[in-house]
């Protein structure tokens, strides 16, 4: 506000304003007047009510820039994309507005995914700071709706900060370098980036002087783990709000939700503001009516659909993979793993490391900027192969079954892979809970009892809602485009082996996600004669082979081309045939 307006008001961590009068003693304020402000600018105390309805509309008290953002002495107003206008009161900018939580303007959401989805551009700065919103939306809730909760003031401003604060231990591109990044770098490494959040919580009010006390900082601490340490005497259902270990149903998650939908273009149903409106608080635990039980399964399968859509993208986990294999390249020159021993390191190391690699001179970064090369020409790494996982062959194909090291042992005769070729991943998606319901730890309560809470069992919700709740996928990646072939044919005679039925023959269903499935058979007319097609393969692969030019009664001569399962690819009958895993004979190396 300018210093020569007439009206200059300090707002108090309370909420009061108190007016200075710079120039007169009588001014005439008719162009200010509104009934629910005219009691600050007065200099009178504001009713409660008022004090709410004032924060939630905008008054000449705020400034505009042209930035969208209302400024006050104390507060803000932001224009968020998800939630509206978003307040931004004085303990929240007194974190917002530090080089420490600045660090995630220049940190991507979704990491990888951005090259695949070129609408996702958005920042762990913004996700930051819907979720402290939310978080304060919620707490404020219970503390106005119930009382008897004896919500404090210190609980409130301390979810928020711990909204605020949860995604500050992100490393370059999330997810991929705590998942992916740091396991590779330091071997047996538990390290989390809740616990680079703790880190760098800790640095940023040391750093910057904020005013707030040892206590506050552990349960702050506490509630980004989401769970109780030490001897707290916080309200337990305070720890589900940012970080919900019971059922994996939190604010985070609302907003991650949304704005990821959003972003990427993705239409969705889900109405996070309806289900924090028709929650309380019962028996020190967040219920919600059992009106909501259906939406609260439409919620988890978005989460599952994004990761099967977005998060998990096959072109997206192949850049995730170059960008792993690039920050290990560089990490023995640059310390990259090291800095999340030190807050003062990890706070210059965001996506621009990438940036920084690239334009190093620094000699032992050539192999680094290679694979960055190749990511800027699309020169990835190639998608091969997966496999849904059946849950009677869990205990089976397993990490220490199925391998790179495995898989190049099944290589053909003039294949030459190696093992670093070969990118094998375990995945699972699932309903947030790994292979559990998670609504089975939901409680609700009835219209007609608000006291009493109770769990809803999925029989009696829908009959389509799933009975798994998690897939498991083995997914195989080629680093050099060129062996994508000789790769899915050696990953193929390995899964052979765990698919044997007691005739010796193999089982082992056709893979249709392969680059080299024929796309022709998709249709359903061909889909069945081509399943039908496998099965006559598979009855004859216990007898020899046999060259095409005997079995046809045209011996030595060459017969018309004809399409093979595999795209692209026709079998000759000049040549020996040889068997791949999944029942499909190609072309012999010795044709």
């Amino acid at each position: 506000m300018d210093e020569d307006s007439p009206f200059l008001t300090t707002s108090s961590r309370n909420g009061a304003s108190t007016p200075t009068n710079n120039n007169n003693s009588h001014l005439d304020i008719s162009s200010f007047n509104n009934q629910h402000n005219n009691s600050a600018l007065l200099g009178g105390a504001q009713p409660r009510d008022q004090l709410r309805y004032r924060r939630s509309s905008f008054t000449p008290l705020f400034d505009r820039d042209d930035s969208g953002i209302y400024e006050g002495a104390t507060e803000k107003y932001i224009n968020d994309p998800i939630h509206g206008h978003v307040l931004l009161d004085a303990d929240t900018l007194s974190c917002i507005d530090t080089p420490q939580f600045q660090r995630l303007r220049d940190l991507t959401q979704l990491g990888s995914a951005y090259y695949v989805f070129p609408g996702a551009t958005h920042k762990r700065f913004e996700h930051s700071i819907g979720t402290s919103h939310l978080a304060g939306e919620l707490v404020e809730r219970f503390r106005d709706t119930q009382p008897e909760l004896e919500i404090s003031a210190s609980d409130v401003k301390c979810v928020k900060l711990a909204g605020l604060c949860h995604d500050l231990g992100h490393g370059p591109f999330s997810h991929v370098f705590d998942n992916e990044f740091i396991p590779r770098a330091i071997p047996g490494s538990k390290w989390t980036h809740e616990q680079g959040s703790e880190m760098m919580l800790e640095y940023l009010v040391d750093d910057n002087h904020v005013d707030i006390d040892r206590e506050e900082i552990n349960f702050i601490k506490d509630l980004i783990m989401g769970e109780r340490r030490g001897n707290s005497q916080r309200h337990a259902f305070l720890f589900d709000i940012v970080s919900n270990k019971r059922n994996s149903l939190d604010v985070d998650k609302y907003d991650y939700l949304q704005r990821d939908c959003y972003n990427v273009g993705i239409k969705s149903s889900i109405d996070c503001s309806r289900l924090m409106k028709m929650s309380r608080v019962i028996d020190d635990q967040i219920c919600w009516h059992h009106k909501e039980v259906y939406n609260l399964y439409e919620l988890y399968h978005t989460r599952f659909s994004l990761f099967k859509r977005v998060y998990t993208h096959r072109v997206g986990k192949a850049i995730e993979y170059m960008l792993t294999d690039a920050l290990l390249a560089a990490d023995s020159v640059m310390g990259i793993s090291q800095a999340i021993f030190h807050g003062d390191q990890y706070l210059h190391l965001t996506d621009d490391i990438i940036r920084q690699i690239e334009r190093s001179r620094e000699p032992g970064l050539e192999d680094s900027k290679a694979i960055l090369k190749r990511i800027r020409t699309r020169n990835l790494y190639k998608f091969v192969d997966e496999l849904l996982i059946p849950r009677e062959k869990l205990g089976i194909l397993t990490k220490e079954n199925i391998n790179s090291a495995e898989i190049v042992s099944c290589q053909g005769t003039n294949d030459h892979l190696r093992q670093d070729d070969v990118i094998v991943e375990f995945l699972k998606n699932n309903y947030a809970m790994k292979d559990q319901n998670p609504v089975d730890g939901i409680k609700f309560f009835s219209k007609t009892n608000h006291s009493v809470s109770y769990h809803i069992p999925k029989e009696k919700v829908s009959s389509l809602i799933p009975s798994e709740f998690q897939e498991n996928i083995i997914r195989v990646f080629s680093r050099d485009p060129s062996k994508v072939r000789a790769v899915h044919e050696a990953f193929r005679r390995l899964m052979s082996r765990f698919y044997r039925t007691s005739d010796g023959s193999s089982n082992l269903p056709p893979s249709s996600t392969s680059p080299y499935y024929n796309s022709r058979n998709t249709t359903p007319e061909r889909a069945s004669a081509y399943a039908a097609s496998w099965m006559q393969q598979q009855n004859r692969q216990s007898s020899p082979t046999r060259q095409l030019g005997s079995s046809s009664g045209v011996s030595g001569k060459r017969r018309d081309r004809s399409p093979s399962p595999l795209s692209g690819r026709r079998v000759r009958s000049s040549g020996g045939l040889r068997s791949l895993g999944d029942g499909v004979m190609d072309i012999s190396d010795n044709e």
